[in-house]
């Protein structure tokens, strides 16, 4: 139904086809017909092609700091839109594809031209190399979860059973139990096509949503993400939506499981969680009250109570949609909404209509195939980022960076967010008026450190540089201050989306198994720390706007940052790897309050901390799985993402190790690329403990900053 069957061998589309385009802070791939291509050749100066293949020249060889910054963004800037950002890729997660795919099959949604077949080669390249499987993650080990969901997406995307491809990772799934071994969010999305019985599902009720939100367990109270993926999966859960079976997913029924599908008993499979898949075990609690909901569905469905909650739980997604212009918080919901709409109000539905048209924004081409991002993308992180670097290097004045910079500030002017959800309170939204989101104004979601490197942006660009055109008015700025100011904690310390609304004793009743910490926001020394930086670069120009309760906000920060550290001197990072990047953060807040390494003793530790990491080359290189078990656990090989962490909380902590800086510094210069450009090497980020993602601009935001920030400190010395 969603692509043409695939045998023994495949041949990927024509890439030279793609195009990536840029609207509205948007970045979408589009694949060109055969007629399309011929009349849009491509040409040296058309910077989207599929591989980035930039007509980059070679550049003279760096031999200081500054000249190899230069370099980098000589390269880097090429990649900039029209429209002022970096686009850029933000996949890893391997479990986004499968819900697209499935939804597309259960609603008859045909793909765009070329999507099944890049989807396809993209699944066959990041099957692992010895057994066949796919893992939580493209770093990740094999997984039921995985191995499962990316087995069925090959399947309905056309490809045979007896495929390769398909054979060894069914047998990969097999030795580790059949896919009755699949977490709670496998075991939905298989119920969702009809090759997994509901019955084997722990109860997700949307009754609720019918509680009052006075409880502490209400599902208003859970982290935003967690909150939105259970609304429309307890809609879809609650009303048992199965779609008529077909051939295919007859054959699935036979293919994924180690019996015969009508002998498994499945009221067995709840808590049969395959041992390669537990991250986080139910607690005695959770499985308690899961017993206590199976009996409880069959109270409430004698009263009547479900056709409520279905109309409750449906209400709430219909205002995330609103509320985000159809883009949903990440893909996974978004595709749980996207079937929710199609089983509620049709396919033919306006709503509907909106969610498959809106489906492009997530994907992205790569030489390997067609993935599906983690959000809409990381437009607004990654720009605001690399401008403070470039700015702080010394480079954004120089005449050739001009444009580059106009254009930064005229997408960091369009993509705040100027008004507040349409369903804010209704939607158990926080406001947005002022705020900076992740990726664009259209997701429309407040996010802390995304403001706050947004603001420290902004005031940069118009206070240090005198060719830029566009401003950001003080009233806008002072709506943004007045969302980070909202945001703070009792502990002093920021989270992510909004501010800490639940207890914590909520983790105890965690149902995904495979992340940790996501019933309810927690605060972190990375959000914490742009929180006070964008407050303290506003505070420099703008001191008489809530001067005093800047102050204490900041004040409160630091004392939480303080108490985070651990006792070898590190900060654990709960948004990329690992305790090199939460380091880097801490040092950099403390550092805008005058601790060093001659006057903090918690700063002299942190930097022992770095400087005991530092390897034989001058470099450091941590592994994701120090994020998994809560320690530091060295990388293979040294990673040049890294090396600028660390390099960049040495220098703010002003270390008087000058050799070790420099020896990370030679160690960054020689891998940069004749163009100026650095390789891509392991992935960068990091989220609820266990899954990677990719965050491929960091290679040359934060060589570029580090390398501008050391020859800012120390000039020549090389």
């Amino acid at each position: 139904m969603t692509g043409a069957a695939i045998n023994k061998t495949h041949s990927p589309t024509d890439r030279t086809r793609w195009r990536l385009r840029a609207d509205e802070g948007r970045q979408t791939w589009h694949y060109l017909t055969e007629e399309e291509s011929k009349a849009n050749p491509q040409t040296d100066t058309d910077k989207y092609w599929l591989d980035l293949k930039l007509d980059a020249p070679t550049l003279p060889k760096a031999t200081t700091a500054l000249e190899a910054a230069r370099n980098g963004f000589e390269f880097f800037k090429r990649l900039q839109n029209e429209e002022g950002f970096w686009p850029g890729e933000y996949g890893g997660p391997m479990f986004l594809l499968p819900g697209l795919v499935i939804t597309y099959y259960v609603t008859g949604v045909k793909f765009p031209e070329g999507w099944s077949q890049e989807i396809i080669q993209y699944l066959f390249n990041r099957a692992d190399k010895e057994d066949g499987g796919w893992g939580l993650h493209i770093e990740g080990h094999s997984t039921v979860f995985g191995t499962a969901l990316n087995y069925i997406a090959l399947r309905l995307l056309g490809v045979d059973a007896d495929h390769p491809v398909c054979v060894k990772a069914r047998g990969t799934l097999h030795k580790l139990g059949g896919a009755t071994g699949s977490p709670s969010w496998g075991k939905f999305w298989m119920a969702a096509l009809g090759v997994y019985d509901w019955e084997g599902m722990n109860p997700v009720p949307p009754e609720l949503w019918l509680l009052p939100h006075i409880l502490p367990f209400h599902p208003a109270r859970y982290w935003c993400h967690t909150r939105n993926v259970y609304i429309s999966m307890s809609y879809l859960y609650g009303r048992r939506a199965t779609p008529p079976l077909t051939d295919l997913t007859r054959q699935l029924r036979e293919e994924l499981y180690t019996q015969p599908y009508d002998t498994i008993a499945w009221h067995q499979q709840r808590n049969n969680i395959c041992k390669a898949d537990e991250y986080y075990p139910h607690t005695r609690l959770l499985n308690f009250l899961n017993r206590g909901l199976v009996l409880a569905e069959k109270v409430t469905g004698s009263v009547g109570l479900r056709a409520a909650a279905l109309k409750a739980a449906y209400v709430q997604v219909k205002y995330e949609d609103e509320n985000t212009h159809y883009l949903d918080i990440g893909p996974v919901n978004k595709m749980m909404n996207t079937l929710s709409t199609f089983y509620e109000e049709g396919k033919d539905s306006e709503a509907f209509q909106k969610h498959v048209k809106n489906n492009i924004d997530f994907m992205w081409m790569s030489g390997g195939g067609m993935m599906m991002n983690g959000t809409n993308g990381s437009q607004l992180w990654d720009t605001a980022l690399l401008i403070q670097g470039v700015i702080e290097s010394g480079l954004a004045k120089e005449p050739q960076n001009h444009e580059a910079m106009k254009k930064g500030l005229k997408f960091l002017d369009d993509c705040q967010i100027k008004k507040n959800p349409p369903f804010m309170k209704e939607g158990w939204r926080d406001p947005t008026l002022g705020a900076w989101p992740f990726s664009n104004k259209w997701q429309g979601y407040t996010v802390s450190d995304c403001t706050s490197e947004g603001l420290k942006a902004v005031l940069l660009l118009q206070g240090k540089l005198s060719y830029t055109e566009v401003r950001v008015s003080d009233k806008r700025l002072e709506q943004a201050v007045d969302i980070v100011l909202g945001l703070q904690n009792k502990n002093g310390g920021f989270a992510s989306y909004e501010s800490v609304r639940g207890p914590q004793w909520l983790e105890w009743i965690n149902p995904a198994e495979v992340f940790g910490n996501i019933m309810i926001e927690y605060t972190y020394p990375e959000c914490s720390t742009a929180c006070v930086l964008g407050l303290t670069y506003f505070r420099e120009q703008r001191p008489n706007y809530r001067r005093d309760e800047i102050d204490a906000t900041i004040e409160r920060a630091i004392q939480f940052i303080l108490k985070d550290q651990r006792a070898d001197g590190s900060w654990y990072g709960s948004w990329a790897i690992c305790f090199t990047y939460a380091t880097m953060f801490a040092c950099e807040s403390l550092s805008s309050v005058g601790l060093s390494y001659s006057n903090s003793e918690a700063v002299k530790n942190a930097c022992g901390f770095l400087l005991s990491k530092q390897r034989a080359d001058g470099g450091w290189g941590e592994s994701y799985k120090s994020c998994e078990q809560h320690r530091y656990i060295e990388h293979k090989d040294t990673q040049v993402v890294q090396t600028a962490w660390a390099l960049m909380a040495l220098m703010a902590a002003k270390c008087p190790d000058h050799e070790a800086i420099k020896r990370g510094i030679r160690m960054i210069m020689s891998r940069q690329q004749p163009d100026g450009q650095w390789k891509q090497e392991a992935i960068e980020g990091i989220f609820n403990h266990s899954c990677s993602i990719s965050y491929p601009n960091y290679k040359h935001i934060f060589t570029i900053w580090v390398l501008g920030r050391y020859a800012k400190t120390y000039g020549d010395d090389l």
